[in-house]
């Protein structure tokens, strides 16, 4: 249901895909801010803050100072947690860079004139291509569970079948940027990785707070973060490949 719209968004860029963004880390805020049980009031305020401001810092294309915001948000919200006796303070501040970052990382990455749109739609059939073929495969072969403690549905046969699905579009974005197959596939098994990573890690985050979604924004399918949550880790590693590299990997050469 949000696919059409977020690629509508990456399409047009500027403005349109920072309004979603900007709208996005607000609504994964918020879910935040009630799974951890900070919702209402001053602290629910602050977590929301604390993944928008940045967020809107980057929209203004201030890089570092957007990354800076992250930190500084997330030990705001961790110290005024504690000084309100919340128990998962630490949980609350973290959850908040966690969702900050990533919002950054696509605004960052998108920016670049020459390779922006297409890395963004990269990351984007990447993460969408790993969660339909984590679910084939799993669906199909069954086996093994993958972290039985964490996410019982998660099978080890789903986990290959999403970094093979990252395979594939990573050798159709060479083909179709004229980028090296051989540079793009790694980083597309890589961000592959992340995106499982972060899927498992929103599960542990939900088995810990004793819920079933983290929100109902979207009918059956639960809350953003429910959607968004491989994105959010694939996201933040694209950013910080292409800054370790100085350049997106759609222009590596191997």
């Amino acid at each position: 249901m949000l696919a059409p719209l977020a690629l509508a968004a990456v399409w047009v860029g500027g403005p349109a895909l920072a309004a979603l963004v900007l709208v996005a880390a607000a609504g994964m805020g918020w879910e935040w801010a009630r799974l951890t049980g900070c919702g209402g009031g001053a602290l629910g305020i602050l977590i929301v803050a604390g993944t928008v401001v940045p967020t809107l810092a980057m929209a203004l294309a201030q890089g570092w100072e957007a990354a800076a915001l992250v930190v500084l948000a997330a030990a705001a919200i961790w110290l005024a947690a504690r000084r309100a006796n919340r128990p998962d303070a630490a949980w609350a501040g973290l959850g908040a860079a966690w969702i900050a970052l990533p919002c950054v990382a696509v605004l960052a990455v998108a920016s670049d004139r020459d390779t922006g749109r297409a890395a963004i739609l990269w990351l984007f059939a990447t993460v969408w291509a790993t969660d339909t073929g984590a679910y084939a495969a799993g669906r199909i072969l069954g086996g093994p569970r993958l972290a039985p403690r964490i996410s019982p549905n998660k099978t080890w046969s789903g986990f290959a079948g999403g970094l093979i699905a990252a395979v594939f579009v990573a050798w159709a974005a060479a083909r179709l940027t004229g980028g090296e197959t051989s540079a793009l596939v790694p980083a597309g098994v890589a961000m592959s990785l992340a995106s499982q990573i972060g899927d498992l890690a929103e599960s542990f985050a939900k088995r810990r707070f004793g819920v079933k979604d983290t929100g109902y924004v979207i009918p059956g399918h639960g809350g953003l973060l429910d959607r968004l949550d491989g994105m959010l880790t694939a996201a933040t590693l694209q950013w910080l490949m292409t800054l370790a590299s100085g350049a997106s990997p759609l222009l590596w050469r191997v």
